[in-house]
């Protein structure tokens, strides 16, 4: 609420304008073949004009067919002879993206055709260094998925807000683009590729903003797949805290927001567990009033596996509480980061 009221009392008037530099299109993978060959043609439907984008697929470590299928289309294929991670490979890409703006895209998501375009008209505006598009997770079939597709839709209202206000704190990897000129090489084992990099340009002084009609889309996911992606991301941002320790300075623009917002989140499950611990020094009945509350919401989440599908409103609540549970204790795990190598937290599953 507070950040919504924000934003309206600042809120920036976007500045856009018909623009179409040159673009290079950074598209890294892994063992892509299921998507490559339907990524390349969405990316060849954009409403740009051809002579105009350069297409880069790196191939990172391959051993399937991603780059046979790559050499098919009008593309530089970089092969990379063995998985160096993500980081790796946009690294190496930049040596030879020559265009005024780079668009950064994942193999999986197609995008709508005037994807490109509507992130490219962002940049008319000279305080503009990063923008990034909208994530459309597609509907899911069961309470799980459903439950990650709502805290997606939540984690995509904050970011709007946070547009309106100055800047989005990173970036969507499925979709973003920015001005080639702040671009920098990622250190190894960068695990948020697609927040270092928007941070290049923050701290350069210009602002990274959200585009919400340029689309991409993904498929919907389950608590496993999720969990591990939140591991990893949660880790990222232990991460980027050592590498943009400013970020935490009250002297730096949005520091309250990334305190709050990024910084919150890691803190959150340390923060439950100090609640439920202290819980034994309540004085009574506030004592069992809170340790009843807290083994009820606890219980929900573990009871959920076993309530059935159609229990209407018992099987929501149920879910929603174990969906918030796993995503808290993903923020609890990435502390992992502080003493494992960071490529081990590459997982989806």
């Amino acid at each position: 609420m507070l950040l919504a009221l924000l934003a309206r009392t600042k809120e920036k008037v976007p500045v856009v304008g018909w623009q179409q530099p040159t673009v290079s299109v950074l598209l890294p993978a892994h063992n892509g073949e299921r998507w490559m060959a339907a990524k390349l043609d969405t990316i060849f439907a954009l409403d740009y004009p051809r002579e105009k984008l350069q297409v880069l697929v790196i191939a990172d470590g391959c051993t399937d067919r991603t780059s046979e299928i790559a050499r098919r289309y009008p593309v530089e294929v970089i092969e990379l002879a063995t998985k160096s991670g993500k980081a790796v490979a946009l690294s190496v890409a930049l040596k030879s993206a020559h265009g005024e703006i780079l668009f950064f895209t994942d193999v999986r998501q197609p995008l709508e055709p005037d994807a490109l375009q509507h992130l490219v008209n962002r940049f008319a505006d000279p305080n503009v260094g990063v923008v990034t598009g909208d994530l459309i997770i597609r509907d899911g079939t069961t309470h799980e998925e459903a439950n990650v597709g709502l805290y997606w839709k939540y984690e995509k209202l904050i970011r709007k807000e946070l547009s309106l206000l100055d800047s989005v704190l990173g970036a969507t990897g499925a979709i973003y683009a920015m001005r080639r000129s702040l671009a920098k090489p990622l250190p190894a084992g960068t695990l948020l590729d697609d927040v270092h990099q928007p941070m290049n340009a923050f701290f350069a002084g210009y602002r990274i903003v959200m585009e919400g009609r340029a689309k991409a889309y993904d498929i919907p996911t389950g608590l496993e797949t999720e969990f591990w992606r939140k591991v990893r991301t949660q880790a990222g941002i232990y991460q980027l805290i050592g590498q943009f320790p400013q970020l935490l300075w009250p002297g730096t623009r949005m520091w309250l927001h990334f305190f709050s917002y990024k910084f919150g989140r890691l803190m959150l499950p340390w923060m439950l567990l100090g609640m439920a611990i202290s819980t034994v020094w309540l004085p009574e009945p506030w004592r069992k009033i809170a340790a009843l509350g807290q083994i009820a919401f606890y219980g929900l989440a573990v009871a959920n596996r076993w309530v059935p599908a159609g229990s209407g409103l018992v099987k929501k609540l149920s879910a929603a509480v174990s969906a918030f549970v796993v995503l808290v204790g993903a923020a609890g795990c990435a502390s992992a980061i502080l003493v494992v190598p960071p490529e081990r937290l590459w997982r989806t599953k």
